[in-house]
């Protein structure tokens, strides 16, 4: 075995290459025995896996279903065969190499003469995205829309009732408006109150009227008697009256019953919701019975994709080293979702002159990029925030997959993200960079942090936070396997991505779990 000198490539190498190039500076790598335990080849895997992994079953069984390569399972790795997609030689840590050992253990920093410089804190880089566009924000004026226009926008100003609700006496049911106690005198046939009439003559005392639900109560009027609970008769009393109406026994009346009192529900001025509501199908129509035609709405940010790469196909299958370009249809949908409105996805060669270009020429607030966030020949991004004198607010996060994500402010009110080209790396960005930026941007509130507890322990970084898709299980969070950097299989099936500790996270253990925007959003926002 020859020493693997750094190199460029693939995330995932270049991953395994710092971490081995860090391993020699520090002493700590040692090579390969000449006799190394003969390790199983690995079944052939069925057609179809589940994402989640298999049920366990005996492994003597001739029926046990084959278990995933150590690189996909949610439980801590063996230490005889480390996680590749985790080469930073954590595995020579004695902590690691103990399966007692709890995730305080494998959470210390490592030990050695070397040093490594981090990324920003994965906490920290959020918070400094939520607040990198607090001034633009803040210099946005509200957008007027029409009712119909509004679903799935953010409120810019608090909404406050236009009318008491409702706004008059109304009947709750269909009946008989009563005066007094009864028996009640009836009108001669056909009178009634209807919804949507002006106010009917008063009602005189022991007196009752048809009544439909929604209709104004007349003046007078102490109670509704329900349909189903009254019986009527002609004149059996000997009374020179066109009938009467009588309550059943099982159902005697009480003063105000079935009456909608004016303002039950909001009286005009009440606070109805805050500003920074997502608006919804059922806030439409509040808004509409509160007496509004139109709501004041944050303008959605403008967003630019620019996807890079010269291996990049739109259409067909993968061929002569090229792949197709997953992140293109999956970008635009995501930040529409995060309330904002995407102009354009353009897709650019790995050209420096090019993607300078068009980001100096770019009219979004965001412009958000896909892949050249390293320092290999082809990676533009950096040189061209220099040229452009850009801010670097954030350059890398300790974040697993993803760390070569960056945030940069073009102009006080215009931003760039970095995302790292593999998707699943990119997916990390999305949520550690773009949603907070975004956010703070549309005038959504921070979210509730959702801690859960996992049902099977996950491996971790020595140093840096990881992003694993789970799926929840009850009120615990099943870690599911296609977790890699360039994978997109298990975030599709997942409720949300779990915040793993530098270290790991043991079995029950609560983590926070970052919500997916589709869950939350209502389709065609």
């Amino acid at each position: 075995m020859t020493d693997r000198e750094p190199h460029g490539g693939d995330a995932l190498d270049r991953e395994f290459d710092e971490a081995l190039a860090l391993a020699k500076d520090q002493g700590t790598y040692q090579r390969r025995p000449e006799t190394w335990p003969e390790r199983p080849e690995p079944p052939e895997p069925p057609e179809w896996t589940d994402p989640w992994d298999p049920t366990p079953q005996d492994p003597t069984s001739q029926d046990a279903t084959p278990q995933a390569p150590a690189s996909q399972s949610r439980a801590l790795r063996d230490p005889a065969f480390p996680d590749p997609a985790f080469p930073d030689l954590a595995f020579h840590d004695p902590a690691l190499h103990d399966p007692t050992a709890t995730a305080t253990d494998r959470a210390r920093p490592p030990q050695g003469p070397g040093h490594h410089r981090p990324g920003t804190p994965w906490p920290d880089a959020r918070a400094i995205a939520a607040r990198a566009p607090q001034k633009a924000a803040a210099k946005a004026a509200p957008l007027a829309r029409p009712l119909a226009d509004a679903l799935g926008h953010v409120l810019a100003a608090p909404l406050t009732a236009l009318t008491d609700l409702p706004s008059f006496d109304t009947s709750a049911m269909d009946g008989w408006a009563l005066a007094g106690p009864g028996p009640w005198r009836l009108p001669a046939a056909g009178h009634s109150i209807l919804a949507g009439h002006a106010e009917a003559d008063p009602l005189p005392d022991g007196h009752a009227i048809r009544i439909a639900t929604g209709a104004r109560v007349p003046p007078g009027a102490t109670a509704v008697l329900r349909t189903e609970h009254g019986t009527t008769h002609g004149t059996e009393h000997g009374t020179a009256g066109d009938g009467w109406l009588y309550a059943a026994p099982a159902h005697p009346v009480s003063p105000g019953q079935d009456i909608r009192p004016r303002g039950q529900e909001c009286r005009s001025g009440d606070l109805l919701l805050p500003a920074g509501a997502l608006i919804t199908p059922v806030i439409l129509g509040l808004a509409a019975a509160a007496g509004y035609d139109e709501l004041p709405t944050v303008p959605r940010p403008r967003v630019e994709i620019l996807v890079l790469g010269d291996e990049l196909l739109r259409q067909g299958l993968p061929h002569d080293g090229r792949i197709r370009d997953a992140l293109g249809p999956m970008l635009a949908p995501w930040l529409r979702a995060l309330g904002a409105e995407p102009l354009a996805t353009r897709r650019l060669a790995d050209d420096a002159e090019s993607l300078y270009e068009a980001v100096a020429g770019s009219s979004a607030d965001v412009v958000l990029t896909t892949g050249g966030t390293a320092a290999g020949p082809v990676d533009h991004v950096h040189p061209t925030l220099r040229r452009l004198d850009a801010e670097l607010l954030v350059d890398g996060v300790a974040v697993r997959p993803g760390h070569p994500m960056l945030l940069a402010r073009l102009a006080p009110d215009k931003h760039l993200v970095g995302l790292p080209g593999n998707p699943l790396a990119a997916v990390s960005g999305l949520l550690t960079l773009a949603e907070p930026l975004l956010r703070t941007l549309t005038g959504r509130p921070t979210p509730t942090p959702c801690p859960a507890p996992l049902t099977a322990a996950v491996h971790g970084h020595p140093r840096d936070t990881r992003l694993v898709p789970v799926v929840f299980r009850g009120d615990e969070a099943r870690p599911l396997r296609f977790n890699g950097p360039a994978m997109l299989r298990g975030v599709a099936v997942a409720d949300g991505l779990a915040v793993i500790p530098p270290g790991g996270a043991d079995r029950g253990s609560e983590v926070e779990i970052l919500d997916l925007p589709w869950s939350t959003a209502w389709p065609g926002t």
